[in-house]
């Protein structure tokens, strides 16, 4: 992966965790940083996610691969919210 690839991801990665976290109510306790890996990971297995049930494959395909990593983002910083409140 180039440098290109390594930004994309980021921007990736922040755009949905960023909405993923939009779709939780109240107030999360993680910070930007929890809230960038959860978006990155949460692309990389909505993506897989996609993959496997055929979608993401044009015919706006894109959008529901992209809602799939929205909502795998919000279950994600969902879960390091409650962990990270957890061993508080």
């Amino acid at each position: 992966m180039d440098v290109s690839g390594v930004l994309s991801a980021l921007v990736a990665g922040t755009a949905v965790g960023a909405l993923g976290r939009l779709l939780l109510p109240g107030h999360q306790h993680i910070g930007v940083l929890w809230t960038l890996v959860a978006g990155i990971a949460a692309a990389l297995l909505g993506s897989l996610l996609a993959a496997a049930f055929g979608l993401g494959d044009g015919a706006g395909g894109d959008w529901l691969e992209f809602l799939i990593q929205v909502v795998v983002a919000g279950i994600a910083v969902a879960g390091l919210d409650r962990w990270l409140r957890a061993s508080l």
